[in-house]
């Protein structure tokens, strides 16, 4: 199986900042697009980053550009989406997702998929 597991949420201040880890196990991701997505009470998942494993190529929701940075530590396995000049609409549960080959900004291309961490950003 491939498993993903987020952590570093938690709760911080309008305009801080905070960095979220995914940890993949289970298999090798050269192939893979990672993907972070968050999602809201009420409602639906929506995309926020992505990024090709193997060309370093990224894709950014525009509600996030030039705030939020996904990157990658290859020795480690992990994805991070560091969180810069947090809004209170930025409060949601946040999720890793996997898919093998290329880059994609729909839920429902993605596969594999982490428990979520909570993001709370207060006013």
């Amino acid at each position: 199986q491939v498993q993903l597991v987020e952590s570093g949420g938690g709760l911080v201040q309008a305009g801080g900042s905070l960095r979220l880890s995914c940890a993949a196990s289970g298999r090798t991701f050269s192939s893979y697009t990672m993907g972070w997505f968050r999602q809201a009470p009420g409602k639906e998942r929506e995309f926020v980053a992505a990024l090709s494993w193997s060309t370093s190529t990224t894709q950014y929701a525009d509600s996030v550009k030039g705030r939020f940075t996904i990157s990658r530590d290859n020795a480690k396995n992990t994805v991070y989406l560091q969180m810069n000049s947090l809004k209170p609409e930025d409060t949601a549960v946040y999720y890793c997702a996997a898919r093998l080959f290329g880059i994609a900004v729909l839920s429902t291309q993605y596969r594999y998929w982490g428990q979520g961490t909570q993001v709370t950003v207060s006013s």
